[in-house]
């Protein structure tokens, strides 16, 4: 890992407004004192909680089923990526199961996975705090 370039995105981003938050490094997030930290659905540890925080630090987590939501909340995930919402893989829940997820718990979803123009109005069904999609903000060609 190239800590140079993290430095330097880090700054960018503070110049610009913008958080940016580091994937699955805790310890490195905090010694370079970005935004917060991504914790992908894998990562179960909870090593990262013996480690002091400031007030504005936010962790990021995904997860793709009621237990990783539990596990997710002990790990102190403030925001949950819900995928995947409309890409049909094996992760696939649709709206319905969605909307269980919320209503079981109230926390704060980001909606994650399959996101496009034909189905972004049904984003509008659900009560999430945004969503998120590599595909729908790409750009496409010439």
């Amino acid at each position: 890992m190239d800590i140079g370039k993290i430095k330097i995105l880090r700054d960018f981003c503070k110049k610009k407004g913008c958080h940016f938050f580091l994937s699955n490094n805790v310890k490195l997030a905090i010694k370079l004192e970005l935004d917060g930290v991504y914790l992908p659905s894998f990562n179960k540890s909870f090593n990262h909680l013996a480690y002091n925080f400031k007030k504005k630090f936010i962790i990021l987590g995904s997860v793709h089923s009621l237990k990783e939501l539990n596990i997710k909340k002990f790990q102190g995930v403030k925001f949950f990526f819900l995928s995947s919402l409309f890409k049909k893989n094996k992760n696939y829940l649709g709206i319905y199961k969605f909307k269980f997820f919320e209503n079981f718990d109230k926390q704060k979803f980001v909606a994650l996975g399959g996101i496009n123009e034909n189905n972004i109005k049904k984003l509008k069904l659900l009560n999430v705090r945004g969503y998120a999609g590599i595909s729908f903000f790409k750009k496409k060609g010439p």
